[in-house]
């Protein structure tokens, strides 16, 4: 196991230990999110009862495989708490989240939530944005004009596909189209707004005043918490 792995195994067992029970809970989606998805199946054969709404298939198989009670998400319209990794969060706690193909059901679970916990290694820690590429959810139809139109707002970028050259296709059945962020001084929120005004659009990868707190995983196995 390297280090990186161990960072991630150490915050998600941190994570699962803030949940309590009787909660309604959001299982995000990633390497960080599973290793905490596997810390919370051991908590809940211990005897821990709670909920939870999965923001991917897979993550939902997981957590149904290990014995926690998946309900539907349609069944509430508030979750006490979620858990979600990140692929880059910035000092101010704004992330770009999406790498995994699941920000759109991520954000939907996170603006349930009444408190979002991000878990992340501290390889995800970054003074700005935008070394990791910006995910852009969008329906398939009439996506060619969807993305001349991201385009023409100078944004450069490329659709994502799968080992085999297919075009991916998130849960909800859209395309995602990865972008570079622009050097510039333009805001993130700037950045936002252009982008989700775009008709066939259907979300950006910015999660941004979503996290209430940071769980960081260092290298050396300790861990630190910030609010």
């Amino acid at each position: 196991m390297n280090l990186t792995e161990q960072a991630k195994q150490a915050v998600g067992k941190k994570a699962a230990e803030m949940v309590e029970d009787g909660m309604l809970v959001g299982l995000g989606t990633g390497t960080t999110s599973a290793c905490f998805i596997d810390s919370l199946i051991e908590r809940c054969r211990q005897g821990l009862n709670i909920q939870a709404v999965a923001t991917s298939q897979r993550s939902e198989k997981q957590a149904l495989h290990g014995g926690i009670n998946i309900i539907d998400v349609n069944s509430t319209t508030y979750l006490d708490i979620c858990f979600d990794g990140a692929d880059e969060i910035d000092p101010d706690k704004q992330m770009i989240k999406g790498g995994g193909g699941a920000l759109l059901r991520e954000k939907i679970v996170a603006s349930m939530s009444k408190k979002m916990i991000v878990m992340v290694d501290e390889s995800k820690c970054v003074t700005k944005l935008g070394k990791f590429p910006l995910p852009i959810e969008i329906i398939p139809f009439g996506f060619p004009s969807t993305i001349e139109q991201i385009q023409a707002l100078g944004f450069k970028g490329q659709i994502r596909t799968t080992g085999r050259d297919y075009k991916y296709i998130t849960d909800s059945g859209h395309y995602i189209y990865d972008i570079v962020l622009p050097s510039n001084e333009v805001t993130l929120q700037e950045v936002h707004r252009s982008l989700i005004n775009i008709p066939g659009v259907i979300e950006t990868g910015l999660f941004l005043g979503f996290a209430d707190s940071v769980i960081i995983g260092k290298a050396d196995g300790s861990i630190e918490i910030t609010s």
